[in-house]
């Protein structure tokens, strides 16, 4: 390993912060265009490969200038004039137009993470082209001195060219040909593909008459000899007429090869024979070779793109101008791009269409504020694809009303893993062929878990070296590391922009930190050196046992040591027991998560998708000074990322990545799981935990799992958690996966509006005590409710909505509720502002319900009339036995007129005044408390106003008795509504 190590240094990158600078900064004007669809870098590197694979493609002629730093080789005078008038014939033919129509069609077919934007989306409406900057093979082989962002923001704006110039003439005049684009993972070089490709098709790349597309990784997996000719003709049926004339001709044509690190290129004579015939049957890497030499239509232009590690493999004698995608180093198109995919119609959705874009502007104004500043985001947003999923992400948030089971959280991380790395191999020429995604998830992953872990996200160029350098042994390993430095170490980690840490890295998105550190648990991957040795030695011995055994069965029956099968039998129990032992990582993971997802210390924190609003859309506020202590790192996401990854889904799409995670292990987790997690959810949860815990089992899409958990929740307190409308989906649900009662659910001070009503009105239905309060429902929602009541499986017993707008068209709705429901004895309207007319509408409909036995009207300005129509109607009723009347506009004659019905009624108690005649009313601390809850939402005036009234009476009161006993309680009431009365903005 030492030997490896000093084999490292000697290494062309340096250290970790010398890494090639491909963010370089711009900060001159650049041009967007909206034209074609930003989905992430590779975005649609599967999507585009079919692309490339089915169709042709021509438009009638341009004029363009073309340069290279080769010798150029003129075009054959002699091009017949029969193949001209041929050529013409096909250009302007029907079949071209039809081709272009269906090309067309093709491209609007979006990818499923796509499609989520809306209806109104289209591959056509938002481009915004990243920054290209002129290079150099010298530039590329030498590495950069520093990485941070300051540096790179504060740039001044160097060698940027637009696409159209890149075959422009170079600075020594020479006419370019070969032009290789590159760039890192996720800086969209897929996605400038599909651009030029499209704005060719739709007439906006005149300087082209013909454009013939390449997948290289699909020419990688042809071995048969095909000719240049034929291949063209089976990628693109629709050029079969035009092939034949393509090099008698003065056709320009550009070949686009998307992805070169895929091929395996040999630009020696003794490796890749010189061809000039398109007719001629060749490897498809030898087409390659001779179109970059200029051997094999030689007047063709082409461009390559490819990532930075194979930027060599094409000798720079053959190319004409390098070009290097930077991604949005400008953070004037950062903030476009989010301008433009948020701000896109119908992209919140077909319902509240004036609030939702109002909704959307303010995401717009907060995402740019945020950018501003030069947050953590700034950097991350360097790529095209991040910025992709920022969007996205902000759209789960905000813009999801309904959850379906397929869409999670963990299932957008991984999708945008697949869209950027799409199962590609990290390097083609070495021999292990590990995936780009399961190298990452060995060494990042690892990097991220020991982060979780020790609770930090600044690491180190030692924290580096420690994860990525202590186990390197062979000269493969040290190569393998060298690719993933170069092409994509920037994805997943960049410079810290925190003042003091300049040379620190963190996670380019904080998220991306705890979901690597759970893909590398749950794949397995950590392991103790006891597990790593027994598992070699066990795959040792099994591989050799049954050899083993022929051979002394041989000598067993020659020799009479009859000792040794004894000692191999033995020997082979070693492999048996080690999988009995090695399954015991299972047990191991799930505790790992159960003890994550239920840490006391982070009990009361925000709820995780807060967490994520918040990281994305930073926190309004003053700034943190410098020299505050930082609050600690929270990776309450951590644990949830792991059961969302074993879902069936997201280990389907791993799989494509290269980490595989077998069912028979997913199983075995979620079997160790419900000793662990579930045992523990039994416990009583603070609500924004419990939110937590709803989002993980939604996340886990186990619906079993799910139903277990959720039978074993008898209350569900979500109170104070903000319930957006993925919040109230995902508890909707979790909800769903039974059908057991909930004895209660507490969701006051939710922000519930009349929508979440409506998407948990299946969960409403089951729960016997409903706390609605402090939720501003106004009278749309109480429609909700009304219907809710009158459902024929509405169990609800007790409703509470005190504190919420009702007014006196929601009464009614209400009292039609009142009229058909059966199964309510308690309803709590305190302080919905009722008014007269609203207690009027409900005591009309009173009298025909049947089981209601406590009616809260306090504190809604219910006057003499109207206090007394209700209780004379209480009076009647068969069940009713307490009417709340406290804190309303009632008189002294009022109060005496309730009180008279008070003495002559039939059961009812109406609870108006904390006295009952001379003597304290039995319910006077209720009251107190009632008011010492609800001081903070009522107006404090008002309240102070009704305190005083009400000491006065008891003042009253105990002037009128000459009981010692009744005037100590008298006493005592005062001073309790006199300490309210001195302090009403706090509860002492």
């Amino acid at each position: 390993m030492s030997r490896a190590m000093q084999c490292q240094s000697c290494l062309p990158w340096g250290s970790w912060a010398q890494l090639p600078r491909s963010l370089a900064g711009s900060r001159g004007t650049r041009s967007v265009s909206v034209c074609a669809a930003a989905v992430p870098g590779p975005a649609g590197r599967c999507f585009l490969r079919r692309i490339l694979c089915t169709s042709s493609i021509f438009l009638p002629r341009g004029s363009v200038r073309y340069q290279g730093d080769f010798q150029e080789i003129s075009a054959q005078p002699g091009s017949s004039r029969h193949g001209q008038s041929q050529l013409r014939n096909v250009a302007s033919s029907g079949a071209i137009k039809k081709h272009q129509k269906s090309l067309s069609a093709w491209f609007s077919h979006q990818p499923n993470e796509e499609r989520q934007f809306g209806p109104s989306f289209s591959l056509d409406a938002v481009h915004v082209d990243p920054v290209i900057r002129e290079s150099s093979l010298e530039e590329i082989l030498k590495p950069s001195p520093d990485l941070t962002i300051q540096n790179q923001l504060q740039q001044p704006c160097r060698k940027v060219i637009s696409l159209n110039n890149l075959f422009d003439v170079d600075a020594c005049g020479r006419q370019v040909k070969n032009v290789v684009l590159y760039g890192t993972v996720g800086t969209g070089k897929s996605t400038l593909i599909k651009k030029m490709v499209v704005d060719w098709c739709h007439g906006r790349l005149p300087h082209f008459e013909l454009v013939i597309p390449f997948s290289c990784e699909d020419l990688s997996h042809s071995h048969a000899h095909v000719s240049l000719r034929r291949l063209i003709t089976k990628k693109y049926q629709h050029l079969r007429d035009v092939v034949p004339v393509l090099e008698a001709s003065n056709l320009r044509v550009l070949f686009i090869l998307n992805g070169l690190e895929r091929l395996n290129l040999d630009f020696r004579l003794a490796g890749t024979e010189l061809c000039c015939d398109p007719n001629e049957p060749v490897p498809p890497s030898a087409i390659v070779v001779n179109l970059l030499r200029k051997y094999l239509l030689p007047e063709a232009s082409i461009i390559v793109t490819t990532r930075p590690s194979a930027v060599r493999r094409i000798p720079g004698k053959y190319v004409g101008r390098y070009a290097e995608i930077c991604g949005f180093s400008d953070t004037n198109l950062q903030k476009l791009y989010f301008q433009m995919r948020l701000s896109q119609p119908g992209c919140s959705g077909e319902e509240s269409q004036h609030r939702s874009s109002a909704e959307q502007e303010n995401l717009v104004e907060m995402l740019s504020r945020n950018l501003e500043r030069h947050n953590q985001i700034t950097a991350a947003c360097f790529l095209p694809s991040y910025c992709w999923l920022v969007c996205t992400t902000l759209h789960f948030l905000y813009f999801t009303r309904t959850v379906p089971p397929s869409q999670t959280l963990t299932g957008i991380y991984t999708s945008f893993l697949r869209l950027n790395f799409s199962g590609e191999v990290l390097d083609s020429t070495d021999p292990t062929h590990i995936s780009m995604m399961k190298y990452a998830a060995k060494t990042v992953g690892k990097l991220a878990y020991e982060g979780v872990m020790s609770r930090k996200t600044c690491f180190s160029e030692e924290d580096l070296r420690q994860c990525f350098e202590v186990e390197m042994k062979t000269e493969s390993e040290l190569n393998l590391l060298e690719v993933f430095r170069s092409d994509v170490f920037r994805f997943f980690l960049s410079p810290c922009v925190q003042p003091g840490k300049e040379h620190t890295f963190v996670f380019t998105i904080p998220a991306m930190q705890e979901y690597l550190a759970a893909l590398y648990v749950v794949l397995g991957e950590k392991k103790t050196l006891a597990q790593r040795v027994g598992k070699e030695l066990s795959e040792v011995i099994g591989k050799v046992s049954e050899d083993v055994a022929v051979v002394l069965n041989i000598i067993s029956k020659v020799l009479p040591l009859r000792f040794l099968p004894v000692l191999f039998n033995l020997l082979k129990i070693f492999p048996r027991y080690f999988s009995r032992v090695s399954g015991k990582d299972k047990d191991a993971i799930a505790h790992t998560m159960a003890e994550e997802l239920f840490k006391e210390e982070d009990y009361y924190n925000d709820d995780v998708l807060d967490q994520i609003n918040s990281s994305i859309l930073g926190v309004e506020g003053p700034m943190r000074h410098p020299d505050e202590a930082p609050d600690d790192e929270v990776f309450e996401l951590f644990p949830i990322f792991m059961g969302g990854i074993l879902s069936r889904r997201n280990r389907a799409i791993l799989e494509q990545l290269g980490c595989s995670i077998k069912n028979l292990a997913a199983f075995e987790i979620a079997k160790a799981m419900k000793k662990t997690v579930i045992r523990k959810g039994r416990k009583g949860l603070p609500p924004s935990e419990l939110m937590d815990y709803l989002f993980f089992l939604h996340e886990f899409q186990n619906e079993r799992f799910a139903a277990e958990a959720v039978r074993s929740l008898r209350a569900v307190n979500l109170s104070s958690v903000k319930m957006t409308p993925l919040k109230c989906s995902v508890l909707a649900s979790v909800m769903s996966t039974t059908c057991h009662e909930v004895e209660e659910l507490n969701l006051t001070s939710c922000n519930l509006d009349s929508g979440s009503l409506r998407t948990l009105f299946p969960v409403l239905l089951r729960c016997k005590a409903l706390h609605l309060q402090l939720n501003s429902l106004g009278s749309d929602a109480c429609k909700e409710i009304r219907d809710l009541l009158l459902h024929d499986k509405c169990v609800v017993s007790s409703l509470r909505l005190a504190n919420n707008p009702v007014g006196e068209q929601g009464a009614r709705y209400l009292a039609e509720a009142l009229a058909g429901n059966r199964s309510l004895t308690q309803l709590s309207l305190l302080h919905t502002a009722l008014g007269d007319p609203g207690a009027e509408a409900i005591a009309q409909h009173l009298a025909q319900n049947q089981h209601l036995q406590e009616l809260n009207l306090g504190y809604n300005s219910l006057t003499d009339t109207a206090a007394l129509r209700v209780v004379e109607v209480a009076k009647r009723h068969e069940t009713l036995d307490k009417v709340h009347l406290y804190f309303n506009d009632i008189s002294e004659d009022g109060k005496r007129a309730l009180d008279s019905l008070r003495m002559d009624r039939d059961g009812v108690r109406a609870l108006v005044f904390l006295t009952a005649g001379t003597d304290v009313s039995d319910y006077w601390s209720h009251i107190l408390n009632v008011v010492q809850r609800n001081l903070p939402f009522w107006d404090r005036e008002r309240v102070r106003q009704h305190l005083a009234l009400l000491l006065q009476d008891l003042e009253s009161s105990r002037s009128q008795t000459a009981n010692p006993w009744r005037k100590a309680k008298f006493l005592r009431v005062e001073s309790e509504g006199s300490r309210e009365t001195r302090c009403p903005s706090c509860k002492c």
